[in-house]
């Protein structure tokens, strides 16, 4: 595998991890709860670690007092940042963090802290073809189910066409100096920001999909941690 070493380049990951997560709790932080005696967000780090990455960025809470105390897997890796009030903030914060150690050239994997089951195929294949490529790449998913329009009520308005749709999932990998640019164009037009592709598609940077897997699930709702033990037993 070709490796952002071979460039002069480094890879940093950024996890952020200051949000609510409402859809889960009104009072439980869905990256702390534990399956098979780990936190979610020691499990998503530990995925992320089978990268050859040469550090990693949490963006916690300024209220947090969990994170810095978990065992993370080389923690000596690990760097911390206070998060934002929303996700992209979170993330620019620990992009402006790293821009104090890191160089624009340097890789950078943005990955979601509740999505402990990402594979190490996947993850590897997406740095390969960002680095062979030189270009922004995100893990995605051909949209399988038909999908329904549905407004105000229950009632359906309209069944939506799936062809040329992918469900959008993490790591993404842009390139540091490009990241931080497109994330702060986009909040300064107020350009909606749901995933760092969304930012890069709007300075107009090409952003390519590389196939995932359905297993990459996101904790959102109390019943999305049993399928998750279940999912990390399976793949062992």
């Amino acid at each position: 595998m070709t490796t952002p070493h071979q460039k002069s380049t480094k890879l940093w990951a950024v996890i952020p991890a200051a949000g609510s997560g409402r859809r889960f709790s009104a009072t439980d932080l869905k990256q702390y709860q534990i399956i098979n005696d780990k936190t979610v967000l020691e499990h998503s780090i530990e995925r992320l670690n089978v990268l050859p990455l040469d550090g990693y960025v949490i963006a916690i809470a300024a209220d947090d007092h969990v994170a810095k105390t978990l065992a993370f897997e080389k923690k000596e890796k690990s760097h911390f940042c206070q998060g934002g009030a929303e996700r992209v903030h979170s993330v620019l914060n620990a992009l402006n963090y790293l821009s104090t150690i890191g160089a624009d050239e340097d890789w950078v994997l943005v990955h979601d802290a509740a999505r402990p089951c990402v594979s190490s195929d996947c993850l590897n294949q997406l740095l390969d073809q960002a680095v062979q490529q030189q270009h922004s790449a995100i893990l995605a998913i051909p949209v399988r189910d038909t999908l329904k329009r549905v407004e105000h009520t229950t009632r359906i308005s309209a069944t939506v066409s799936r062809e040329q749709l992918w469900q959008a999932q993490t790591p993404q990998i842009a390139q540091l100096g490009i990241l931080r640019k497109a994330l702060q164009q986009a909040l300064q037009d107020q350009i909606p920001i749901t995933d760092e592709a969304s930012a890069l598609e709007h300075i107009q940077v090409p952003v390519h999909v590389v196939m995932g897997r359905a297993d990459n699930i996101k904790i959102t709702y109390p019943s999305d941690l049993d399928l998750a033990q279940l999912i990390l037993k399976a793949q062992l």
